[in-house]
């Protein structure tokens, strides 16, 4: 299978040929079908929504193409990277650690229920739970014995591990400090 072609409406990518999205979401579980919360099969019959973060990566690894008025204007890595800033705080840092987790082969989804940046799995929603909880952090940025212990007992309570990434942009290293909560 080609470059798909994937159209950029607003905040969101949209891949319109259910065959193609489903191939998308088959292979790594990118996006969401529409109308379709958690998908129990992984064909579907519906377009494929992506977020920004997941579309540049795909279109970093040349697995789509993008375009603004279907098929007419292609939409540029630069400008996808530039909407994605103004969509995301600090969105460096963010895809830093989500290219860095799926290029390592692991399902990263957003974490916004659980009130991190990522949820990931190693297998897939359906296939599993996520295991791990993340949370991206700067490096000299502040986090307080409180802030831990409130995503330390939510990941418990939820069955994940919490994980604080942080992300070095000079360096292209990430730190991953994770937590393990054990009854004494």
């Amino acid at each position: 299978m080609g470059k798909i072609k994937v159209e950029l409406i607003e905040n969101f990518l949209v891949v319109w040929n259910p065959a193609e999205g489903t191939q998308l979401y088959k292979t790594a579980y990118y996006g969401k079908p529409v109308g379709i919360p958690k998908p129990k099969v992984p064909e579907f019959d519906v377009p494929l929504v992506l977020d920004l973060m997941e579309g540049l990566y795909l279109a970093e690894t040349k697995k789509i193409e993008i375009f603004e008025n279907p098929d007419v204007v292609e939409v540029s890595l630069k400008k996808l990277r530039q909407k994605a800033k103004q969509l995301y705080d600090e969105f460096e840092e963010k895809y830093a650690v989500y290219r860095d987790m799926r290029d390592s082969g692991l399902i990263v989804t957003p974490g916004i229920k659980f009130g991190c940046d990522f949820a990931v799995y190693k297998q897939g929603p359906g296939m599993e739970h996520a295991p791990y909880m993340v949370t991206v952090k700067t490096s000299g940025s502040d986090i307080s014995a409180t802030e831990i212990v409130k995503n330390g007992r939510l990941a418990t309570t939820v069955r994940k591990r919490f994980i604080i990434a942080v992300p070095d942009l000079a360096s292209k290293q990430i730190k991953y400090l994770m937590f393990k909560w054990f009854k004494a």
